[in-house]
């Protein structure tokens, strides 16, 4: 029995709900494994996995007989077969989340389904407690990324642009067993630092130069997600004051972190504490990963929910000073009953790389 399955046909139950229709490929492939394209049906007593001719031999070598699940070829299901998948089924789930108003009218005229009805999230919220094959995949990634930021460290040379930096980590996540990148990395350097979201550019690094540098890789699915920010050459010593605040936050955000804790409260600590010294929380302080790199919970001061143990979230304050610089330290950690333990485990103190002798 897929206990997964087993689970969603509870909450179903719960809500009155006899079948399902799941499209969204991260929660199939959190419910069975698959990682191919198709439609996940959840009838009255059976469960369909509809896909075309190119994914169904990835898909039966992908389940086992415990999944019960029942793989048909697109090409051979007819129209009375969609008619029928539902048959005295008065409410059908889908996830209102994720699907446009086109195929909902689409499931509605396929399926002949009483009444659509929205589940809610229930699968994301679900997603948002790992498991421990979930918690084992993750520190691996994680600790991936360690590994590539010790070469980084090695790597990084006054004289070489974003762009080969952020083409460095993407190799050595490909040569070192990951599946990819779990996002498109940033690299900011110098004034682009001061960019949240910066893209990798052609800008050489400059000595004196802050560089941000927010990666992540996928393995077997799973992400992970660190961003350290480091000196090329030197520590500007007008930096320091606020990189002291952003990483006496960020440590103090991983003491605060436990099960039971307020999201919001954490949240407006560190808005608080910034505000104080002139600055303020430009973006949420941390969001969850898993399957996706972001999901639920989101740390905001919008958030009014509290931190349940197994799950996997981020603490990524940072301050960002328009056309200057800025600073943002990040770590994926996991959530237990008495506290967190950080996943990504990298220094969080100043690093210099390609260091200047004479201005240590």
């Amino acid at each position: 029995m897929n206990e997964k399955i087993n689970w969603l046909r509870e909450k179903m139950r719960g809500l009155n709900i006899q079948g399902m229709i799941v499209s969204n490929p991260v929660n199939i492939r959190y419910l069975t494994g698959i990682n191919a394209e198709g439609v996940l049906l959840i009838t009255r007593k059976e469960n369909y996995y509809i896909t075309d001719s190119r994914y169904i031999e990835d898909v039966q070598n992908t389940i086992t007989i415990d999944d019960e699940i029942i793989v048909n070829n697109i090409a051979d299901i007819s129209e009375y077969d969609y008619e029928n998948f539902f048959s005295f089924c008065e409410n059908v789930g889908f996830e209102e989340n994720y699907i446009t108003y086109a195929t909902y009218k689409n499931y509605m005229h396929k399926y002949k389904a009483n009444n659509l009805e929205e589940t809610d999230g229930i699968l994301e919220k679900q997603r948002m407690i790992k498991d421990e094959k979930e918690i084992s995949l993750l520190e691996k990634a994680c600790s991936l990324t360690d590994e590539c930021f010790t070469h980084l460290i090695q790597f990084i040379k006054i004289g070489m642009t974003e762009k080969e930096i952020a083409y460095e980590i993407e190799k050595y996540f490909l040569e070192h067993g990951a599946d990819s990148i779990s996002f498109e990395t940033i690299v900011a350097s110098g004034k682009n630092s001061s960019k949240p979201h910066a893209k990798a550019t052609d800008k050489k690094i400059e000595s004196g130069d802050p560089i941000t540098i927010d990666f992540g890789c996928k393995y077997k699915g799973y992400c992970s997600d660190m961003t350290r920010t480091i000196f090329a050459g030197f520590v500007p010593e007008a930096i320091k004051p606020i990189y002291n605040l952003v990483l006496s936050n960020q440590l103090q955000t991983a003491k605060d972190m436990k099960e039971g804790a307020d999201i919001r409260i954490i949240s407006r600590n560190v808005d608080n504490d910034f505000r104080l010294n002139g600055y303020s929380l430009v973006h949420s302080l941390g969001h969850g990963v898993g399957l996706e790199i972001h999901e639920h919970p989101f740390i905001s001061v919008k958030n009014d929910s509290t931190l349940k143990a197994n799950m996997v979230v981020t603490n990524e304050p940072g301050i960002y000073i328009p056309g200057e610089y800025g600073v943002r330290i990040e770590d994926t950690i996991l959530i237990t009953k008495s506290g967190c333990i950080n996943l990504t485990k990298s220094d969080k103190n100043y690093i210099i790389v390609d260091s200047i002798i004479s201005e240590k």
